[in-house]
Order: C-alpha cells, then structure tokens, then sequence
C-alpha cells in the first residue's frame, strides 16, 4: 500500500467527540430497545412442564372480535373495535380476546363497552363478559393491554352533564383478573422502577 503525500482529511482523524457521539447513539439505541415490549403473542404451559395441545376441534388462536356479536345498540350506524387484546385470562391454555367497541358517530365521544370474547362457540366469537356497560358513559383511552393476565384500561369520563361530549374531563386506570370465576376490577397495579 502506499501512502499519499497529500495530508489526511479531517474526517479520517478521530477524536474525543467522534468517540462521544458514537458511544451516545449506541446508548439510545440500547435504551429503545430496552423500552420495547414483544406483542400478546405467549406460549402457556399447564401442569408439571407439559405443554397443553389443543384438543381434536379446538382452536387456540385469539378469536377475532370483527366476527362477534356485541349486545350494543347503534341506531343503524356502524359498530367499530377501537382497540383490542388478546392473552390467557382465565388460565385454561386458550386465549381470550378484550375489545373495547363503540357506535361509529360523526362527532363527538361516543361511550365504549369492553367485552370479553372466547372462540369456544362453533358460530364464531361469543361475548361471554362485560367490563365496560356503554351505558356507563365512559370511553376508553390508549392504554389498553393484556398483562400477566390482567386486563388494564384508561377509562375516560365525564364530571358532569354539563362537559361537552367531545372533551371528557376525567381519568381512571383501572384492572379486570379472573378470580373465583369473575372478572374482579381493581386499579392498576404501580408501575415497577428498574
């Protein structure tokens, strides 16, 4: 190889700040991915390290809720699942499907129902629990997941009768877990410090 006589670019030479910048970036990128969660996908295990198969006839795949039936009326318009997630609620190795749905307005907030969907019925997604009536006047935020099998929520309401139905006023994050054969609902367990 030969050397050129031509004195070298300023770009060739490293320096302190070119180290610094580079070990910064490395740093962000190292953080965002630490900030990333996998999505609902999970294997189960049931019993002493065996995993359970899914019986002749069953499907162990979340059902899927634009094929189910909501007891919730719209006056004609359009149902919509605003959000939805799925994961093992109940611990039997199948998951379950939580959608948040509402009437498709023009303007405005309308009220969401939250319900629990299983794909058990040959007929498609049955709704088999409600967390959320549409009759409580709540809708529901972003935050909305599956966790450890808990269901977590942002309820948005209204103080009173008065707050315009486009601007809800008020806030609640609350949790549904499958106990003694029941959704029980509770607040949101504190988010864990690293």
């Amino acid at each position: 190889m030969q050397l050129s006589d031509a004195p070298d670019l300023p770009h060739t030479r490293p320096h302190p700040m070119h180290w610094l910048a580079t070990a910064t970036a490395m740093a962000a990128v190292v953080a965002l991915a630490g900030l990333m969660e996998p999505g609902d996908a999970k294997a189960s295990q049931s019993g002493a390290g065996t995993l359970r198969a899914a019986a002749p006839g069953q499907d162990l795949s979340a059902p899927d809720p634009s094929g189910a039936d909501f007891p919730l009326e719209c006056g004609g318009a359009a149902i919509v699942v605003a959000r939805k997630a799925s994961g093992d609620l109940d611990g039997d190795g199948a998951p379950e499907t939580v959608a948040a749905v509402r009437c498709d307005a023009g303007s405005g907030t309308p009220p969401s129902g939250v319900y629990v969907l299983t794909g058990a019925s040959k007929s498609g997604p049955r709704v088999v629990a409600t967390l959320v009536d549409p009759a409580d006047k709540q809708s529901v935020g972003p935050d909305f997941a599956i966790r450890d099998g808990a269901v977590l929520a942002t309820l948005l309401g209204y103080s009173g009768p008065d707050v315009p139905r486009c601007c809800p006023d008020q806030e609640e994050r609350v949790s549904w877990q499958w106990k003694n054969g029941a959704f029980v609902r509770g607040e949101q367990p504190a988010a864990r410090g690293m």
